[in-house]
């Protein structure tokens, strides 16, 4: 009989080393916790804020091959240039940015120079499989299932993203097209789909963006459920304060969490307007069924497709944590900043309103700052 093998201990485990995590890594660092035992030594992180007497352990683990994130995954037509704005990771700004890099590539390097730079502790590939309860001491420790053995900790930050999980909308007739659909989660280029008529369905960032791609090269319609809303002002600090407190009283009321750009509409830009004067952006009102060559329009007609390509976003990676059984009656996760609400040794990053690259920075510092509260609120209540 082959003995069990031992957990591995952290006090603070970070799933998922995506700009989220990786600033939850960073904070931990610089208030002294030291990489858990077996975990890589963290040697250039900043002079720590914590004494170094009995140092507080952490680890991070990716499910990933290599450094990246998301970013790792992204279409190599989506540029720096074009890019949404990515802010700095904590304590190393970005490099000077090629704009006609892929970035894919620019955000992959500086992700693995910051991880380089740092020591931090991250092990990859991992994947975590569940997160539950030892026990019902609300003090104790998790229990962390993982694809590379069993681990325990004190606390845990999530910070899977959202990547992983492309949302695929159901419509009747879907699987009697005979076309092809895929979502952006599986687009490489336009180039692929020249001479077809493509189908573009969602009315986000990413919808405009490949709308404007594919109908360079061919022929392109548009859908959405909802007429899309347009900005003509500056998305200023303001107005993005404002977008984020409204995905944040969401989830805190226990909401499933809006994405930011659902609050904040669309933003007009050269190459948008441009798109606009191709007829790029003619939205039509979302079709009714899918049928073996086209699709049934909202006024009963039909409109023939080779392709349907699903720009319908995405949904937090969460199923790892669903024996804590953290959704409420609401559908989503009750949070009390980052840390939820109902469970106050795991705390989300990268969620709801801090799925923005700088809402996720924020989020970082805000989850171990909360994790060190909690740390020594216990061991205060010890002595």
């Amino acid at each position: 009989m082959t003995a069990t093998q031992p957990d591995v201990e952290a006090d603070v485990l970070v799933i998922g080393a995506g700009q989220a995590g990786l600033s939850a890594a960073y904070h931990l660092a610089r208030r002294g916790f030291v990489p858990a035992t077996g975990v890589a030594s963290a040697t250039s992180v900043a002079p720590s804020t914590r004494p170094p007497a009995a140092p507080w352990t952490y680890a991070v683990l990716d499910a990933e091959e290599g450094p990246g994130g998301a970013w790792r995954h992204r279409w190599k037509s989506l540029r720096m240039a074009t890019v949404n704005g990515i802010s700095d990771l904590p304590g190393i700004p970005k490099p000077e940015v090629d704009p006609l890099e892929p970035s894919s590539e620019f955000l992959t390097r500086y992700f693995s120079d910051y991880e380089h730079q740092l020591g931090l502790a991250i092990q990859r590939p991992v994947k975590v499989r569940t997160v539950s309860r030892q026990d019902a001491d609300p003090f104790g420790r998790l229990g962390i299932e993982t694809s590379a053995g069993s681990w325990n900790a004190r606390a845990v930050i999530n910070a899977t993203g959202t990547w992983s999980r492309p949302f695929w909308p159901v419509y009747p007739g879907q699987f009697t097209f005979h076309g092809r659909q895929l979502h952006v989660a599986d687009y490489v280029s336009a180039e692929e789909f020249r001479g077809q008529h493509v189908l573009v369905v969602g009315g986000g960032i990413s919808a405009v963006g490949l709308l404007d791609e594919i109908s360079k090269v061919t022929s392109t319609s548009w859908f959405t459920r909802r007429e899309p809303v347009w900005r003509d002002d500056d998305f200023d600090q303001k107005a993005g304060h404002d977008a984020v407190a409204l995905v944040e009283e969401r989830v805190k009321l226990g909401l499933p969490p809006q994405s930011v750009v659902a609050v904040t509409g669309l933003l007009w830009t050269p190459t948008l307007r441009a798109a606009e004067k191709r007829g790029a952006l003619n939205r039509r009102q979302m079709f009714t069924a899918i049928e073996p060559g086209g699709v049934r329009l909202a006024d009963g007609g039909y409109l023939g497709a080779d392709v349907i390509l699903w720009a319908t976003g995405f949904r937090a990676e969460l199923e790892h944590l669903a024996p804590l059984h953290l959704r409420g009656p609401g559908g989503g996760i009750a949070m009390a900043g980052t840390q939820v609400a109902a469970e106050p040794r795991v705390h989300l990053v990268g969620y709801g309103p801090s799925s923005s690259t700088i809402g996720a920075n924020r989020a970082g510092r805000a989850a171990v700052a909360g994790i060190v509260r909690f740390f020594e609120g216990q061991h205060e209540s010890h002595d």
